[in-house]
């Protein structure tokens, strides 16, 4: 038996089908005495181009170990499925089980994306009501006086323009 690496991608319409997909194609590897060595959800995923109008799609990694009728099986239920929008199957030289580079970046941001002390989050900044005051001899104006101009500078304008 070989060795293959498959990468699909699910229309984005049929994201909550995929644990049955996963679990049908599954099923064509074991049932012809094949092995699963890795299965990798990766989730849905920015699409590079645009594929039937999609932007997102949601990409599964499998690698496996069959023979060619089974592959010829799977190959057959990726090309009839609409929502398969596109597949690649890669014969490896020998298992791969280790995680993909995708799940490691996955696995650190996840780590690294731990719950967040609020006070760690807003240090450096803090802004005290102290210095978000402004007292009127700062304005340069008490709000008493500017009510008073802006009054003034109506009337004057009103007069001016009715006796035009």
């Amino acid at each position: 038996m070989r060795h293959y690496e498959i990468v699909f991608i699910v229309h984005p319409d049929q994201s909550e089908q995929v644990p049955a997909m996963i679990e049908r194609y599954r099923t064509i590897v074991t049932a012809r005495k094949g092995k699963i060595h890795r299965l990798e959800d990766w989730g849905r995923r920015q699409l590079a181009y645009l594929i039937q109008k999609v932007h997102k799609a949601h990409y599964v990694l499998m690698n496996i170990e069959c023979d060619q009728e089974t592959l010829k099986e799977l190959d057959y239920a990726f090309k009839f499925s609409d929502a398969i929008l596109r597949h690649l199957t890669i014969r490896m030289d020998g298992p791969v089980s280790e995680s993909s580079p995708m799940m490691q970046q996955k696995e650190r941001d996840d780590s690294v994306a731990g719950p967040i002390d609020k006070a760690d989050a807003n240090e450096g900044n803090e802004v005290s009501a102290e210095n978000l005051e402004v007292s009127e001899e700062d304005a340069g104006l008490s709000v008493s006086e500017e009510t008073e101009e802006t009054k003034e500078t109506v009337e004057s304008e009103v007069t001016s323009n009715t006796t035009t």
